[in-house]
């Protein structure tokens, strides 16, 4: 851990910065420079020049290779071990999204619906101009990747399942249209993220939902147990047919943010403050009487709130049923939504995609560049807290049996 920093504390990031115009190039390259040299340190087991008896390996030099980004191509210097050994996985995880991205510009270009902003853009990325072949050999490669990790069997359960759509601007026959992009993130019994899939449709639609769920029950999803979602109703009587095991939690930040329509314009935060601290209590009794203590306080001034809310919140207090420590993960859909976060990040840059297939390609390069992330992470949840928890349960239902 010493080595490593004191490798990184002396490049000198002021000097690299300071006098260019252009100082992100050479910003990212060094980045990425050394996450290559950290990688090699740990494959051969010693810094440079070190002696180590836990050796494995030693260096043998460097050989060049480019790196397509945002901010250019970059000319990196590989380092190779006398074995042959080492391969690092930076160009291959880092350049799919990006040249998905490349590919939805470049396609814009071909088509004449861009500008030539976007042109200077692609050609300074990649080097070149760009023809309609050009674009369908790149194509290839990329797809049949991105295909593999869409249609890949899912063996292991996932009691834990998050949907949520998003929508993206697609040209389609001269015509902008927006298109629903549909998303799965799951939670096996190992305590992981998944990006269970990523796929487009015309709308957000009770249809479009049960075609995507069923495609997923073909590709092998079960053991789903606890499903979180908004208030759509297309999506729910989905889930009621084909995940009827489930139970289902309404995502309480949408709650919260539709109860907004009950309330006056320029009524104060006090009282959906309030109604947001009864997500953050111990149990469901105690969010229930402190409930009926909100409702009697707020009546007379919002009355309308306060019916809509005793009619609707029962089906966000779902997650109460959920051990405690898992509580703030499954309340809300926030964790895809950070997910549909980077995606438009990056979504905006294209703005209008030249055609569906381009825009599919980027959020699923881009998905599962995030899925390959949060598979190597530490487990997200603790999911033996969850078996003890069905444990006791079950134990305490067979005792009210007896």
């Amino acid at each position: 851990m010493t080595d490593k920093k004191r490798n990184t504390s002396a490049v000198d990031w002021k000097g690299l910065i300071e006098g260019q115009d252009d100082f992100l190039r050479p910003l990212v390259k060094e980045v990425l420079q050394q996450v290559m040299e950290a990688e090699m340190v740990e494959a051969v087991g010693a810094e440079r020049h070190e002696r180590s008896e836990g050796r494995t390996s030693y260096r043998s030099g460097y050989y060049r290779r480019s790196l397509v980004t945002r901010v250019g191509k970059l000319e990196l210097r590989v380092p190779q071990d006398r074995q042959g050994r080492f391969s690092t996985e930076l160009f291959e995880r880092y350049q799919r999204s990006e040249q998905a991205l490349v590919l939805a510009l470049a396609e814009m270009y071909v088509q004449g619906v861009s500008t030539r902003k976007v042109k200077a853009v692609t050609e300074e990325l990649c080097g070149h101009e760009f023809s309609a072949s050009t674009i369908s050999e790149m194509n290839k490669s990329l797809d049949t990747k991105l295909t593999a990790f869409a249609g890949r069997r899912l063996e292991e359960p996932h009691p834990y399942l998050i949907l949520d759509a998003r929508y993206e601007k697609v040209r389609e026959a001269g015509v902008i249209r927006s298109r629903a992009v549909l998303i799965a993130i799951g939670i096996n019994w190992d305590g992981r993220r998944e990006v269970l899939a990523v796929e487009l449709a015309n709308r957000e639609s009770e249809s479009s939902w049960r075609e995507f769920l069923l495609r997923l029950k073909t590709r092998g999803l079960n053991g789903v147990d606890f499903v979180v979602t908004d208030d759509h109703a297309g999506l729910r009587r989905a889930i009621e047919e084909l995940l009827p095991e489930a139970a289902w939690q309404r995502c309480y930040v949408h709650f919260l943010r539709n109860a907004l329509d009950y309330l006056p314009r320029k009524a104060p935060d006090d009282c959906l403050t309030e109604l947001r601290w009864l997500y953050d209590r111990q149990s469901l009794e105690e969010a229930r009487r402190d409930l009926a203590a909100w409702l009697q306080k707020w009546q007379g001034k919002y009355p309308k709130l306060c019916d809509w809310v005793e009619a609707n919140i029962e089906q966000t207090l779902t997650f109460y049923r959920l051990p405690r420590e898992h509580h703030k993960h499954l309340k809300s859909t926030n964790m895809l939504e950070r997910l549909n976060e980077e995606i438009k990040r990056r979504t905006q840059v294209v703005r209008i995609f030249p055609n569906e297939a381009s825009c599919l390609r980027l959020i699923r390069a881009l998905a599962a560049e995030i899925h390959e992330d949060w598979i190597e992470a530490t487990r997200y949840l603790n999911m033996t807290i969850l078996k003890e928890h069905r444990k006791q349960l079950r134990l305490t239902a067979e005792g009210l049996a007896a």
